[in-house]
């Protein structure tokens, strides 16, 4: 069965209906046998489906303020049908309170009086009786001739758009100079938007790194980025923000520093389409490398003095001074180097001249990492080439530092294990006296030696220099004791 057009075929949709409009003249060159009203019945079924689409409410009045339109969403916040709402004159005792009816009309319907649109705020009142304040955009409806012939409203409820410009004004706000970084990524993991405080940490311009890869931005850690932005898009944001640590590119594309970001991902979802589709990441960080540092620096602290701690009263129960020398290195080396060498001076002197040769006192094991054993002095140097920094230790009564120049053979060259990339070497003392170097390794998987590294190296080298210093002084009365020879005990006076 073929639908009448006009008011009756919008009136069977139960959505939209529409004021009948007086028959005019009929348009020219239309052809007998319904061609005028066939094209009636398409403008009206489009007209419908417009209105009908409209996330907002809306109404129209004619001249004499008659609701002429009224459309779904305005159904659904007040409740009233569109066959309820069409053809009454005005809002009064339906849809606004008598007591209100009159300022409410006056305000409606003037806005054909003036250009543009005006906004107003009212309370109207549901089917069930409830109210429901509402904000409206009023607009003139011109006719033919220019002159207005009705006016429109579009309203939603308060808070609907409140949340609206709430949102809004967050999304400028981050986007503004806010204190944290927001780099919106799409699905192609390329930045689509970035605010003033995520194109300074990244090193670049908030237009200079729109649609360049991570990788262009980003030295290491560019992969950890990508893996979180894709299980996002994949699974949905991590219930918690995680630290990511990431080196920047400088100008140049070389890497230039390290950073620690304190980062949260939220996953963009089109509140259009039917079924949630990802347009992307948001992207939020924050700066939090010093703090990561200071608190890393105090782990490492509070593990090292408890080491020592711990080596101290191990070493107090070791009768032979050489072990307990060696115990501290064994304890020293948790956490803080892979191999360790101590190098004794034939006898300890106040500060060595000439040629500097140092003997083999106690090494680690330079395969897998075990206990440092002490070895028996066999009065041959080891043969270190001038400028090993064992021997530099030595002569300037420090530390120094060595790293790898990558070129093969530059460990054994200096009778370290093989795959050493990273070295310390420090002094030995006590008394005023150098006993010789101890000299920390590290191998490719670890980062070189810094200055808290050498500080941390210095006080365990004033430890066990003061062990071996006890040996060497007990070995020294023992062989005194020996070339004095003993008094027996049948020349001991008696009485």
């Amino acid at each position: 069965m073929t639908r009448r057009a006009g008011h009756a075929d919008a009136s069977s949709r139960g959505y939209l209906v529409t004021a009948p409009h007086p028959s005019g003249p009929a348009r020219r060159g239309t052809r007998p046998g319904g061609g005028a009203a066939a094209a009636d019945s398409d403008d009206s079924g489009l007209l419908a489906a417009l209105l009908d689409g409209m996330d907002a409410a809306l109404c129209a009045f004619d001249a004499d303020g008659t609701v002429t339109h009224w459309n779904r969403e305005a159904e659904r916040i007040l409740g009233w049908s569109a066959e309820e709402a069409v053809g009454r004159r005005g809002l009064a005792g339906w849809a606004v309170r008598e007591a209100d009816a009159e300022e409410v009309t006056a305000r409606l319907l003037g806005v054909m009086e003036t250009p543009g649109r005006q906004v107003h705020e009212f309370a109207l009142l549901t089917k069930d009786g409830g109210r429901v304040l509402v904000r409206l955009q009023t607009s003139a409806v011109p006719g033919p001739d220019g002159r207005p012939t009705g006016a429109y409203c579009a309203f939603s409820e308060v808070h609907t758009q409140i949340d609206l410009e709430r949102s809004i004004a967050l999304s400028e706000g981050l986007f503004g100079d806010a204190s944290w970084g927001v780099v919106l990524v799409d699905a192609d993991l390329r930045p689509a938007l970035a605010n003033a405080h995520a194109a300074r940490a990244l090193r670049t311009g908030r237009t200079a790194l729109l649609g360049r890869p991570l990788g262009d931005l980003l030295d290491q850690g560019v992969e950890e980025l990508e893996g979180a932005l894709q299980h996002v898009l994949a699974a949905g944001a991590p219930p918690a923000p995680t630290d990511l640590w990431v080196t920047l590119r400088d100008a140049t594309g070389a890497a230039s520093e390290r950073r620690c970001w304190r980062s949260g991902f939220l996953r963009l979802a089109s509140p259009l389409a039917e079924e949630p589709v990802p347009l992307g990441v948001a992207w939020l960080f924050l700066d939090v490398t010093k703090t990561r540092l200071a608190e890393q620096e105090s782990a490492r602290l509070r593990f090292r003095g408890n080491q020592l701690h711990r080596a101290g009263r191990a070493v107090a129960e070791c009768e032979d001074p050489m072990e307990g020398a060696a115990l501290y290195m064994d304890f020293a080396l948790a956490g803080f180097a892979d191999h360790a060498v101590i190098d004794l001076l034939p006898k300890p002197v106040a500060a060595p001249e000439g040629t500097v040769r140092l003997l083999r006192a106690a090494a680690t094991p330079a395969g897998a990492p075990g206990p440092c054993p002490v070895a028996a002095l066999s009065g041959l140097p080891v043969p270190y080439a001038d400028g090993h920094p064992a021997l530099q230790a030595v002569e300037r009564c420090g530390s120094v530092r060595a790293g790898s120049d990558r070129t093969d053979g530059w460990a054994p060259a200096r009778k370290w294990p093989d795959g050493t990339e990273h070295a310390l070497a420090t002094v030995l003392r006590s008394r005023g006296r150098t006993l010789g170097a101890v000299t920390f390794l590290r191998g490719p998987s670890r980062r070189p030696f810094d200055r808290a590294d050498a500080t941390y190296a210095e006080d365990v080298a004033s430890r066990v220099a003061a062990s071996i210093d006890l040996a060497v002084t007990a070995e020294a009365a023992a062989k005194a004791e020996a070339e004095a020879g003993t008094v027996g005990w049948c020349d001991r006076p008696v009485g």
